[in-house]
């Protein structure tokens, strides 16, 4: 297994089996959530249990590549506090029941408010700010489904918070499809949203209030809007707090009362935030590490985004809302979602069979869930829903590297045969009839991302040979292991780079190995990269490739050329995820996490060891831009 597991994190080796500890050290304190949080790290600093289905915290924006979070550290305002968020990925979405807390006569129907800097704390399971316009003292911390927010007001019966059942990340004005609210008491409103953005969803809900609540104002919605937007109004003395609990199910409002019921049933807020420090805490622990105190910070840091996700959106009875909007029960009562796997595939999940092996089984069942109601794995899922977002079918690696690491918590020839279908049964973005014929992706039949689509395609047919090996599949071993060298039919021994080539053999022309492609915006036949940055991307074959660039020594020539080879914009274009640059290698992007290993099979472990602490020290600051690029979902980190 070491070919598909080339690219498994460079952290390992300070991994740890010592047993607990008679005074366990609190691996909290080395936590800092603002890490990311500005630039384009699109992190997220709000409350959340590991691998919870709740994200709750602040917002200063939304629509756009700035606020893929919601929160962006430099900002002075802060717009109000949802429940759910992403952590760090490159697209915006969820931010579902938006609050916005504000003492009456304090705000003139402009809904934000500056914040007192040096009163933001953030610590896992618990977000607290000072809002200095609005004079209110907000503190947030969470369960694995529910948010639980406490905001103490200036001034007698001032208490307004503006509840938002309209507003999302996304930003489109018709969102919500559908929505339904209700109030059963002065304490309670429930109801139900059906809401689109990268995926099309349905989210319940329960909000209870430790005080009555009366509805003083009804906001009028924008065109084409479906939810309300309300004014809460609380009878309160000055500074007196009022504690409100959001339960959330993918399921049933029946479903968001039981976790309330189950997780967070009192109104003790200081329980709540200490019982997750001690979630939190129970999952660093498993990793020792000694070093400076910033070094700290930036490992327990990489962790704990690791942790965030994915996220288990079963509910208490284990049902869960899957694709196409298939209602099933897990055997387990988990089931995942939030699954980046273009960037996951790589260094992520590999670290989660060391450190959560207890999850790994959840996982691949998950994925064998998805795959019986989809028709193939997933892609890239989030609450239970195919986005298509990237490309290649990187459930693939994970299931595989889980089977040939022992894991038996599901059905091997199931798990084969969706690994088998998924690669020879065509679905968006999988063409295997064209792959086939040609041996490669052709720029004129497919228009986008052709050579990177059959260079991540031909690492997973490795993958699914591996599995036909360990079960015995002769046939299919050979038929895949044929498919996973189709990576040398892209390459272009003229140039030494993977190039684009038409359904009759010609080259891409004009090429230039510089200049980037992005499938969203400016096309080409990368994903968001250029060739100096895909030629590489043959994790499979390595020996293969240095024999197609000329041997050792002149693919340690082409690597330190890779690291040196300067280019302007002029040259390259602008495409937004890749940063991180030292020469052409960019590690703010996915596809290069593996390159500096490559020194290792030409001899040169040395230049290995001096290109990751230079990325260990340039690209992992502990501070708000401390990250060259989207965590993805905790990739980077990883």
């Amino acid at each position: 297994m070491e070919k598909l597991l080339l690219i498994f994190p460079v952290f390992i080796f300070l991994l740890s089996c010592s047993g607990n500890q008679p005074e366990e050290p609190d691996y909290c304190r080395y936590v800092n959530p603002f890490i990311g949080n500005a630039d384009n790290g699109h992190t997220f600093p709000g409350a959340c249990v590991p691998f919870g289905l709740i994200q709750a915290g602040p917002e200063s924006g939304i629509g756009s590549w700035r606020y893929c979070s919601g929160y962006n550290y430099d900002d002075d305002f802060i717009e109000g506090f949802a429940q759910t968020h992403l952590n760090g990925t490159g697209v915006p979405d969820l931010g579902d029941i938006f609050l916005f807390p504000f003492s009456a006569g304090k705000i003139d129907g402009h809904y934000k408010s500056t914040y007192n800097r040096e009163s933001q704390q953030a610590t896992p399971g618990y977000y607290a700010v000072s809002l200095t316009d609005v004079v209110v003292e907000v503190e947030i911390t969470a369960t694995e489904r529910t948010a639980f927010h406490r905001y103490a007001f200036s001034g007698d019966n001032d208490a307004r918070v503006l509840l938002d059942l309209q507003r999302g990340l996304s930003n489109a004005p018709d969102r919500v499809l559908a929505a339904r609210i209700d109030m059963p008491d002065a304490y309670t409103i429930t109801g139900h949203n059906e809401v689109k953005g990268w995926v099309q969803r349905q989210f319940f809900y329960v909000i209870k209030f430790d005080v009555p609540y009366t509805v003083s104002e009804e906001l009028p919605p924008a065109e084409g809007a479906n939810a309300k937007r309300l004014i809460l109004a609380f009878e309160t003395k000055d500074k007196e707090a009022v504690q409100i609990k959001i339960g959330l199910s993918t399921v049933s409002t029946e479903d968001a009362i039981n976790a309330l019921n189950k997780e967070n049933p009192g109104w003790d807020f200081v329980a709540v935030k200490n019982n997750a420090r001690i979630r939190w805490n129970q999952l660093l622990s498993r990793v020792k590490v000694e070093g400076t105190e910033a070094q700290k910070t930036n490992f327990y840091t990489s962790l704990y985004h690791l942790y965030i996700q994915p996220t288990n959106i079963a509910g208490t009875d284990g049902k869960y809302r899957g694709a196409n909007d298939s209602i099933g029960v897990s055997p387990t009562g988990n089931y995942y979602s939030t699954f980046s796997l273009w960037d996951t595939y790589r260094a992520a999940h590999p670290l989660y069979t060391i450190l959560n092996p207890d999850m790994v089984d959840d996982f691949v069942l998950t994925m064998l869930a998805h795959h019986k109601a989809q028709g193939y794995l997933p892609i890239w899922t989030l609450w239970g829903k195919e986005n298509f977002c990237m490309l290649g079918n990187h459930a693939i690696p994970v299931i595989v590297d889980a089977y040939l690491k022992g894991f038996r918590g599901f059905d091997p020839e199931e798990a084969y045969e969706a690994i088998k279908s998924s690669s020879t049964v065509s679905h968006p973005y999988s063409d295997w009839e064209t792959y086939n014929r040609y041996g490669y992706y052709p720029f004129d039949i497919l228009e986008n991302e052709s050579v990177s689509r059959t260079l991540e395609s031909a690492y997973d047919d490795y993958c699914v040979a591996l599995m036909a090996e360990a079960l015995g599949k002769k046939e299919d071993y050979a038929y895949f292991m044929k498919r996973s060298e189709f990576y040398k039919n892209v390459f272009d021994a003229s140039t030494g780079f993977m190039r684009g080539k038409d359904s009759k053999g010609n080259w891409r022309t004009p090429f230039s190995p510089l200049r980037l492609s992005h499938f969203g915006t400016i096309g080409g036949d990368f994903t968001e990269a250029n060739a100096w940055q895909y030629t590489w991307h043959v994790m499979q074959d390595i020996e293969g490739l240095i024999g197609l660039i000329g041997g050792k020594e002149a693919f340690a020539a082409k690597l330190d050329a890779l690291f040196t080879t300067e280019a302007g914009i002029e040259e390259t274009g602008e495409v937004l995820d890749v940063t991180g640059l030292i020469g052409q290698y960019a590690h703010g992007n996915e596809p290069c996490h593996h390159i500096p290993y490559l020194y290792n099979y030409v001899d040169k472990p040395e230049r290995t060891q001096e290109i990751i602490r230079e990325i260990f020290d340039r690209f992992y600051l502990p501070q708000p831009d401390g990250l060259c690029g989207n965590d993805d979902c905790g990739q980077m980190s990883a």
